[in-house]
């Protein structure tokens, strides 16, 4: 089968969605099939790395995210059009799609083909995050049902995020887990010396992998600062770098880490609190996750729970320590 994925972002970008993109693409190839990859311009050259994948990537004209430079946001063209009839594509598959995703359904029912949409990046929560305002969190919901509900099927991460946008007027909804890497994300990678810089009284390590941004809330780690024997570990980069190394005095900031490099750290330090919970559990640890995106049946903190004692208390069940 042939589908074009349209994308809100790929490598060099470094990020949930481009992530999943990616090992989208490389499982439908390893299957037999024929992806076609749209997606943002990048600030830095890509042909030679795009060229180097086993399957073809069609950039589109992107422009940086006022506030957020290093996100780019891909522009309606008609190079879309171009590369889906040029692919020969017979399925659309909109990867979390916002802006060029919105397009890219508009082509895709001019151009009469089915369509899938992967909800992953929660614009509503975004909204809320940013204090942008309750007119927003409403204009969110509206743009994502016009978008997700030209779908055939759109795909939710967890049950509680399948409910909430049915509970919003999405259609269509269903349930795709999310699979771990088990070669990247193994418990095998721990770093015992990482862990003694970290830890160096051995004490129990509590730790964050992914981009720090506003929406990620990774602040609510303050509640477990203070708790006796516990470390705190943050790992990524992002706009909120600066803010959380002034909430978060006492943890250590291990930077951004790429490829087998972020599967050390994970299992070095799990438990975590989940960017992605599913790297977590594969490094076999102790998992502090939103319950919005969460499965797994272990510690989740409820979605809208932005107050540190909840995180505090999900702690406690897991570190089996009073919360102070």
């Amino acid at each position: 089968m042939r589908i074009a994925i349209i994308t809100e972002s790929f490598p060099p970008d470094v990020n949930g969605v481009a992530n999943c993109v990616v090992r989208v693409a490389e499982n439908l190839v390893r299957k037999g099939h024929h992806p076609l990859v749209i997606a943002p311009e990048s600030a830095h050259d890509t042909t030679e790395a795009d060229g180097a994948l086993p399957y073809p990537v069609e950039r589109v004209p992107s422009v940086p995210v006022p506030g957020y430079p290093t996100f780019r946001l891909g522009l309606p063209t008609p190079k879309t059009r171009r590369a889906i009839t040029r692919h020969g594509t017979e399925i659309v598959h909109l990867a979390s799609p916002v802006a060029l995703g919105a397009w890219g359904s508009r082509v895709a029912r001019a151009m009469d083909l089915p369509m899938v949409a992967v909800y992953q990046t929660d614009l509503p929560n975004y909204a809320r995050a940013y204090h942008l305002g309750r007119p927003t969190v409403a204009f969110a919901w509206r743009w994502l049902r016009d978008i997700h509900n030209t779908a055939g099927r759109t795909l939710a991460p967890s049950s509680m995020t399948a409910a909430d946008l049915r509970a919003h007027g999405l259609e269509r909804v269903e349930l795709w887990g999310r699979g771990v890497d088990a070669e990247r994300f193994h418990p095998a990678r721990r770093d015992e010396q990482l862990r003694a810089e970290i830890a160096p009284g051995g004490e129990v390590i509590v730790g964050y992998v992914g981009r720090l941004a506003a929406e990620k809330r990774v602040d609510l780690l303050a509640a477990l600062a203070d708790l006796p024997g516990v470390r705190l570990a943050v790992t990524g980069g992002g706009p909120m770098e600066e803010d959380l190394r002034a909430v978060l005095p006492t943890a250590t900031f291990l930077g951004m880490r790429h490829g087998a490099g972020s599967g050390d750290v994970l299992a070095s330090v799990a438990g975590g609190h989940g960017g992605d919970e599913s790297r977590t559990q594969g490094a076999r640890g102790a998992n502090l996750a939103p319950a919005r995106g969460h499965d797994s049946g272990e510690a989740g903190i409820p979605r809208g729970a932005a107050k540190p004692h909840a995180e505090g208390r999900q702690a406690e069940r897991v570190l089996g320590q009073p919360c102070r």
